[in-house]
């Protein structure tokens, strides 16, 4: 059994092992009396009473508990008696069930892994619940998730965001409807599972980033609703508002923000995941409704105290985790929540961002291409929080964008024929934005091999298509691979530098420089054709004479048999040596090329490191 020394259990929360027994310690301030009742005890009703502490905590040392008993707290407040599960519990034994004495110890091997830089990554959301290819598959979906570590490794994808793990109702969930916040879900594979599944990710190269709920919890399966017996106005009790500022879209279940022990409690979760799991970041859910009640434009429904909270959080993180991150969904493009909380900010390291996956995924869903704006994609490619294009989140899938209405990019391009010309050639198109575009790219899972449909929390992977569309699978692997400098010839992509410097609306062409510091292996052209034609000695600007390789032609039929292959080739831009001439330039640079791209496809060109040439 692994246990601590008794002292140090003294101030924690929760069921604490330690050498002689486990501690208990909860918050129940209007309970008149407090009893834990467990494996231990043979689920006594008062075997073990707990003597109360200041300020409504409750407190009891048990010699006779260890690690993997199951206990309840019975809890005593005039009337009613209340059997509830323990809010800090770091195990359950479902939403309904039990709590269980977790051990704290894990053998973690010596983990040190650190995060890419913050230029540098390339993220991987995943549904863990649906990341398999089993139907009616193991009770332990970490395990089948780490036998496709190989897959993420080939794809070069360095993070892997994960939805929300928290423990839920029932064993089918997007994970967004936490009953126990400290627990991980049962159905997964418990909080073993999950610490094995960070240090194979680690041990793999691989980052991973936690979704976490704060803005509601529940609404279902939820102990900590009146759990100490008291409420007002027939609402959720101590840990919630209990007026009109709990209401959300979730329900009434908002966590009262401005109450010290629901602060501290929910800071206490943030800093478990870091602490406890090795977690590398951590992505707040919908953080607009934790600094508001109803969303922007609610007058008086600003939430102060919620703004607050989540700079608190960033604070310690920023201060313990200097390396680790943190990610607000807030979809407002609001740049405070991106600044530093001391200059009032929010603090986090960065956020989805709203003004890139929408024009991006409208001009690539949209039929006609007459009706595509490439405007909208022009600002979709500049836009940046504060100056800075990595504090944003790009992407053209995610959770969201996949359902609740709306479908994935190839089922709404084709919704009869998700597999077609069409719909491999303009989501890949749209892919191509989001991993040559100035920010921290993101990917949802299975859009690398035409995933289709909408997304559902009870239909796994359709891992066939990784088979079928292995060409696409392949251009994913060579965009990440450039995006990632692999091969030294595309340093620009992860940099922040950005010129736009060719838009043709009338043939749907747009050009764009991308570079870090500038000069050969660094400086990178990127041309997009949003148009069902193709286009031959089409001609462009180049920031340089000499050589630009072509580093990536999305019809390149190797990618897809049904795509054009449309010839294209390097550029070889001379000047006249020994004379004054000088090349034609164009677009705002001192020369000028011709190229050939095929419908709705992409270019990318760089020039050699070692001469330029």
């Amino acid at each position: 059994m692994s246990t601590v020394a008794k002292a140090e259990v003294r101030g924690g929360m929760g069921a604490l092992p330690h050498e002689s027994g486990v501690a208990f310690r909860v918050w129940a301030p209007h309970a008149d009396a407090v009893f834990v009742s467990g494996s231990f005890n043979k689920w006594s009703a008062d075997a073990h009473p707990m003597s109360k502490e200041e300020e409504g905590y409750w407190y009891l040392d048990v010699p006779e508990a260890t690690i993997g008993n199951e206990y309840r707290y019975r809890i005593v407040s005039g009337d009613k008696e209340l059997s509830r599960l323990d809010p800090y519990a770091r195990q359950v034994t479902s939403s309904v069930g039990n709590s269980v004495v977790h051990d704290p110890k894990f053998d973690w091997g010596g983990d040190d892994f650190k995060l890419p830089l913050i230029n540098e990554m390339v993220i991987y959301e995943m549904h863990l619940g649906t990341f398999h290819d089993k139907e009616g598959s193991s009770s332990d979906k970490f395990a089948e998730v780490i036998e496709k570590f190989g897959h993420l490794q080939r794809l070069g994808v360095n993070v892997i965001e994960v939805m929300p793990l928290a423990e839920f109702s029932g064993e089918l969930s997007w994970g967004y409807n936490p009953s126990s916040i400290f627990a991980v879900e049962t159905s997964y594979g418990g909080p073993v599972g999950f610490k094995r599944f960070i240090k194979a990710a680690h041990q793999a190269g691989i980052g991973v980033i936690l979704d976490v709920v704060y803005n509601h919890f529940g609404p279902t399966d939820l102990d900590l609703w009146q759990f100490d017996g008291w409420s007002e106005n027939g609402m959720g009790g101590i840990y919630f508002y209990n007026d009109w500022h709990a209401e959300s879209p979730w329900g009434s279940t908002r966590p009262d923000y401005g109450r010290k022990e629901v602060r501290q409690f929910i800071r206490d979760n943030a800093l478990m995941w870091l602490e406890e799991y090795h977690v590398d970041g951590l992505r707040l859910d919908m953080t607009l409704f934790m600094r508001s009640v109803r969303g922007n434009g609610d007058p008086g429904g600003d939430l102060p105290d919620g703004w607050s909270l989540a700079q608190w959080i960033n604070r310690d993180v920023k201060a313990k985790f200097p390396q680790r991150i943190t990610i607000a969904e807030d979809l407002q493009d609001e740049p405070r929540i991106t600044s530093p909380a001391d200059q009032g900010g929010a603090g986090f390291t960065a956020q989805w961002a709203a003004r890139f996956v929408h024009p991006v995924r409208a001009a690539v869903i949209t039929p006609n291409d007459e009706h595509r704006s490439l405007d909208s994609v022009r600002m979709a490619i500049e836009d940046r929080y504060n100056g800075d294009p990595f504090q944003r989140i790009i992407y053209s899938e995610s959770h969201d964008e996949v359902a609740n209405g709306k479908a994935r990019v190839a089922s709404e391009i084709d919704p009869n024929d998700p597999d077609s010309w069409f719909a491999q050639k303009r989501t890949t198109l749209a892919g191509a934005l989001v991993l040559t575009a100035p920010g921290i790219p993101m990917l949802f899972q299975g859009q690398e091999f035409l995933e289709d449909g909408w997304f559902q929390d009870s239909v796994p992977l359709d891992w066939d298509k990784s088979k079928e569309f292995s060409g696409l699978v392949r251009m994913y692997r060579d965009m990440i691979h450039l995006r990632l400098n692999k091969s030294g010839v595309s340093r620009g992509l992860s940099g922040s530098g950005l010129n736009t410097f060719h838009q043709n609306q009338a043939d749907n062409v747009i050009a764009y420089h991308r570079w870090h510091q500038r000069g050969p292996g660094d400086d990178v052209v990127v041309v997009m054709n949003f148009s069902h034609l193709p286009h031959e000695n089409y001609k462009l600007g180049f920031p340089t004479a000499g050589t630009w390789h072509l580093r990536l032609n999305s019809d390149w039929n190797g990618y897809s048999h049904r795509f054009g292959n449309q010839a294209c080739s390097d550029v070889v831009i001379e000047t006249a040596p020994g004379t004054d001439s000088k090349a034609e330039g164009r677009d705002g640079f001192p020369v000028a090329a011709t190229v050939n791209i095929g419908p709705y496809s992409v270019l990318i060109f760089s020039q050699d490191k070692t001469n330029g040439s």
